[in-house]
């Protein structure tokens, strides 16, 4: 089927996101079609707009970014049975050329979840790559566990903020760094302590840390090193700059790359539908080619509160 879509036809910056008509593939027997209500912006997106992840994803134009959906199923392949049409469902699909700004998309059906009751279609579609990411850094990789102490870096963040929330319900003691205008929104949201990085040396506070969540990199993961216990566990969503830095303390240091799960998907919408996690959003933008060169522009500036929401209801 065709659908309008925001792509891109050359690597570049945000005036290459342009509008147009594509060709979606056949649908095949295990995936489902999905009328996107909403999708939501992730450094990601821009990244490989930019050109710096062709080398992973060596694709051919024209490219649909985005990999975050909420909608509803307007389709079903063959051999699904999980789904029907008419289900309002949530997903961070699979990550191919197809992505989610469109007005269909696309998603496997293993890595699909029914949208959390409680939630917006805008609401949902914030969760999935960033909620996933939060979840695997903190308890697949992390192994976080309640009585825990936690240092999340970057808390006003998309991550930042699905993962203090999750840590906290988990019984963790949770501790994050902010600007002091996103204090009072993160102790809303759980954090036991707010570092403000603008002011406060973290390494110089903090001590005997059992796990720390780096979505930075550089000095502040260098830094970081110090604050954890022996044996702690430090998780990167970026690299481990110095395999070194931890061998004295015995620190576990890794570095993750997201996993697409639906079954996980299922667990955050148990947390959502329980109250223990809400989504947080900045700022939302209409699904054109002006909505996307705006959100996009937001992101890249790393200060956006919470998550960035595409909206095409």
């Amino acid at each position: 089927m065709n659908t309008r879509a925001i792509v891109i036809n050359a690597y570049g910056g945000k005036e290459e996101l342009v509008e147009a008509n594509v060709t979606l593939p056949a649908l095949e027997a295990d995936q489902i079609l999905v009328k996107t209500a909403a999708t939501s912006i992730n450094p990601i997106d821009w990244k490989l707009r930019e050109g710096y992840l062709k080398q992973m994803f060596p694709w051919q134009f024209p490219i649909i970014l985005g990999w975050d959906v909420a909608g509803e199923v307007v389709e079903i392949g063959s051999a699904v049975t999980t789904f029907k049409v008419g289900d309002a469902v949530y997903a961070r699909p699979d990550t191919t050329p197809f992505g989610t700004y469109a007005d269909y998309a696309i998603v496997d059906a293993t890595l699909a979840a029914f949208k959390p009751e409680n939630q917006t279609f805008a609401e949902a579609a914030a969760v999935p790559l960033a909620g996933l990411t939060a979840y695997q850094a903190l308890f697949e990789h992390g192994h976080l566990e309640a009585g825990e102490k936690v240092l999340i870096h970057a808390g006003a963040g998309g991550v930042g903020t699905y993962a203090i929330q999750m840590a906290k319900a988990a019984g963790a003691y949770v501790i994050t760094t902010a600007s002091p205008r996103n204090h009072e929104l993160l102790r809303s949201l759980g954090a036991d302590e707010v570092i403000d990085y603008h002011t406060t040396d973290f390494e110089t506070t903090l001590s005997a840390i059992d796990l720390v969540f780096d979505t930075m990199g550089g000095d502040v993961q260098r830094k970081s090193y110090t604050v954890l216990k022996p044996k702690g566990r430090l998780i990167t969503i970026l690299s481990v700059e110095d395999e070194e830095a931890g061998k004295e303390k015995e620190i576990m240091a890794k570095a993750i790359w997201l996993r697409t799960n639906g079954e996980q998907l299922k667990e955050i919408a148990a947390l959502i539908e329980a109250g223990d996690v809400k989504s947080v959003i900045g700022a939302t933008f209409p699904l054109t080619a002006q909505g996307i060169y705006d959100a996009h522009a937001l992101s890249e500036t790393h200060h956006a509160v919470g998550k960035i929401v595409i909206d095409n209801q």
